[in-house]
């Protein structure tokens, strides 16, 4: 008889929230089998007993996801409790009926603008409630939301995003209007102004407003754009039913009910701010988004999402108050880990915008061996493999490849990227695909996942993925630099080197500032009269990183740190 271990002990956590009033099952889109089928001939390489364990191991539980579309979900609470706050912002607040009607009015007015299932719609804006109205009239339109944060994206990189996504509508606030581009044959529409106006009949926006062709689970909900290696950035197209897989589902719903007030800090042209604004709207919760200061949201809230670096900001000894803590986005410290397990739920998450904002995760006790990454979350896999595509035995480091319900639609108008990172699913079959996170990670023998970094050169800057190639290729755009390269510091900042000396470094740094997001504004640039190199030919990346430290270091004592 095999001795298999048991991949799945009882832990000492609080039980999940029950969900509120339950939905028709009209309304729910998938009914899963007791198990996804593995094809065992894609196993063949193993052990029997390895076999089993890659199976077991590698699949979330299957569960039924109450709702079609992320809309819908909101739609529900607006219903049941529409005199209950939706969201709050800087003494500002608005009700979930008020919410729904207004997102309502909005989303007919895209429709007379010519806005159908299935189009994109520009959100460039700031954190506000109008914001949130954007959101639900665009995914009540049928249409995707494509966020970007003005002010920090550059403009080069907003009309990139519009001609990209081919988007006609852009939704902004009236005070950023004249920072957002609008090329000819584009609309904007300021929605604080819009909401102002008075409606012209108080029964016409009562009811849920129904695009003319229904939105599937199959349909785009939001885009994110990540940096890419030729500086282009590339846009992620993500469905209503990726979304409503990890937040509609335990354990990415983290609790959330009505009364539960979230956190919103992130940016929304984050994708973890999906998790913020409908992980809470889709399960009743009253959504605090932040001002300019993290702790005023962060004392008054029940659940806080973020990324290790942010949260390490705050103040835990004065939020004792909340109970759910999710970070993902980048590794976490463990010390970080134990302080906040201590006292709330913890959940350590991970996975890239492609398998829909994080497709493992676990709560962590501080008397726990290790911190992991967790578990494939409902109704995805996660395969540990090697370079060919082969399924690595249990506890061998491999590259971690994701399938199931959370692996997006692939990149908008780059098919060779898609093609390269989207896989036919060998293990699953029946036409679905896999997605190769390029992180490294191993299983232990409990069933749980530890990450082992990166398998290329894309670094995680204040929570934010980053391509180092594009950062070097906008330090080369700078006059007279005929090499550069570009090589994370710290968990917070790059640093640049060009070559030849008679580069202006200042200029070089302006460069990046003038073409891709602030996080990847190098700390400082070094010129050297030649790139070191390794005996193979290669620029010496770690004797340039041995060179950075020590400048930095120079810095600090020059300053007096």
């Amino acid at each position: 008889m095999l001795n298999i271990p048991n991949y799945s002990p009882p832990r000492l956590q609080p039980q999940p929230l029950k969900t509120r009033i339950r939905p028709n099952k009209k309304q729910s889109w998938q009914v899963p089998s007791d198990r996804f089928a593995f094809d065992r001939h894609a196993l063949r390489n193993l052990s029997l007993l390895d076999q089993v364990l890659f199976e077991r191991f590698g699949q979330g539980p299957l569960v039924d996801v109450p709702f079609a579309t992320m809309h819908q979900a909101f739609e529900h609470f607006a219903a049941i409790q529409p005199h209950a706050i939706a969201v709050e912002h800087q003494g500002e607040s608005i009700t979930y009926g008020e919410l729904d009607r207004q997102a309502n009015r909005l989303a007919a007015h895209l429709a007379a603008l010519g806005v159908c299932t299935g189009d994109h719609v520009a959100l460039f804006l700031q954190r506000s409630i109008p914001m949130i109205v954007g959101v639900l009239a665009t995914l009540k339109a049928g249409a995707a939301y494509v966020p970007q944060h003005v002010g920090v994206a550059p403009k080069a990189q907003l009309n990139t995003i519009l001609d990209v996504a081919k988007i006609d509508v852009i939704l902004t606030i009236s005070r950023l209007a004249d920072q957002v581009p609008v090329p000819d044959g584009r609309s904007l529409i300021a929605i604080d102004q819009f909401m102002e106006e008075p409606f012209a009949d108080e029964a016409e926006f009562v009811e849920t407003f129904v695009p003319e062709t229904a939105v599937s689970p199959h349909n785009t909900c939001f885009m994110i754009f990540t940096s890419g290696t030729t500086g282009k950035p590339n846009g992620v197209q993500v469905t209503h039913g990726n979304v409503g897989n990890i937040l509609l589902t335990a354990p990415g719903n983290l609790g959330i009910q009505p009364g539960m007030k979230v956190g919103q800090i992130l940016s929304i042209a984050f994708d973890m701010s999906v998790w913020e604004i409908l992980g809470c709207l889709s399960n009743g919760g009253t959504l605090l988004i932040r001002g300019k200061e993290f702790m005023d949201v962060a004392r008054r809230a029940d659940v806080i999402i973020s990324t290790p670096s942010i949260l390490a900001t705050l103040d835990a000894d004065q939020c004792h108050n909340v109970k759910t803590v999710a970070v993902a986005g980048e590794p976490c410290p463990r010390p970080l880990a134990d302080k906040w397990g201590a006292f709330c739920a913890f959940y350590n998450s991970c996975g890239p915008t492609e398998v829909t904002i994080v497709n493992t995760a676990e709560q962590h006790f501080p008397w726990k061996e290790g911190l992991t990454i967790g578990r494939p979350t409902p109704n995805n896999t996660v395969y540990v493999l090697d370079e060919e595509l082969r399924p690595l035995p249990i506890g061998e480091v491999g590259e971690m490849w994701a399938g199931g319900n959370c692996v997006s639609k692939g990149y908008i108008g780059n098919e060779e990227l898609t093609s390269e990172r989207y896989r036919p699913d060998p293990f699953l079959g029946g036409g679905r695909m896999m997605f190769r996170t390029r992180d490294l990670g191993k299983w232990t023998v409990e069933g749980e996942l530890e990450h082992y970094g990166r398998t290329d050169d894309q670094v995680k800057i204040r929570g934010f993925r980053v391509e180092l190639d594009s950062v070097s290729a906008a330090l080369e755009s700078t006059p007279n630099c005929t090499r550069a390269v570009a090589l994370k510091l710290d968990s917070r900042d790059l640093v640049g080197f060009v070559s030849p000396r008679t580069v202006d470094v200042e200029a070089a740094k302006q460069a990046v500032a003038d073409q891709l997001p602030y996080y990847c504004t190098p700390k400082f640039v070094i010129d050297l009269e030649e790139l070191p190199k390794t005996p193979r030919g290669k620029i010496d990346k770690r004797l340039l990183l041995e060179m950075a430290k020590a400048h930095d270091e120079a810095l600090a004592i020059a300053a007096g740190d």
